[in-house]
């Protein structure tokens, strides 16, 4: 049963202090292939790999950043959640941090601090954050799609590729004829996720 509080799909933003400065980094994680473990506000410094599961259409409305709000550019990777659970991903468990000890240190790297009433409030709830305890997560276009902002980005994005495809077939074609160099031009092979039209 399909919810509109609920999403099939969990996504991993990329950060910048920029538009150009987050899609530049989404490029080069496509290039790699892989989403690296980062150990930042976990636990015991366990790496893991995060995620959120807000529903798209919750997204433009504080999670991702306009460049004035949140830690998140809308730029990243979407992936089924089955297939991240799979991977063993799990959703975070919100709790004051007294009471981490309750978790054994096998699951220690899904505590998340929420502590509402503290001096100084600690709430990452909003987030809706998943983990997936790794160094690094290998990927590919059969298991991720990207996400851009909007459609405008979605057609750069397409654009890009396209030259550089371009670009190779010139190259190739120093080698050999121009027929043969065509035969190494290369699709497009993400799904692209635009959270806006334009």
């Amino acid at each position: 049963m399909s919810r509109a509080d609920l999403s099939d799909q969990l996504i991993h933003f990329t950060q910048g202090p920029s538009p150009e400065a987050a899609y530049e980094r989404l490029c080069t994680i496509l290039a790699d292939g892989r989403l690296r473990g980062s150990d930042r506000l976990i636990l015991n410094r366990y790496r893991c790999v995060c995620f959120t599961e807000a529903p798209l259409a919750a997204l433009t409305e504080g999670l991702v950043n306009r460049w004035d709000y949140g830690r998140y550019a809308p730029f990243g990777l979407i992936f089924d959640k089955r297939w991240l659970y799979a991977q063993c991903a799990r959703p975070v468990i919100y709790q004051p941090l007294a009471e981490a000890h309750y978790l054994p240190p096998s699951h220690q790297w899904r505590h998340m601090t929420y502590e509402p009433t503290a001096n100084e409030p600690v709430d990452f709830t909003w987030e809706r954050e998943w983990r997936l305890h790794a160094d690094a997560l290998a990927f590919d276009s059969s298991c991720a799609g990207v996400v851009v902002p909007d459609t405008d980005w979605a057609t750069r994005m397409l654009a890009e590729h396209e030259l550089t495809q371009d670009w190779n077939v010139v190259a190739y074609s120093q080698i050999m004829e121009s027929s043969l160099a065509e035969q190494y031009r290369e699709p497009f092979r993400w799904t692209i996720t635009a959270l806006r039209e334009t």
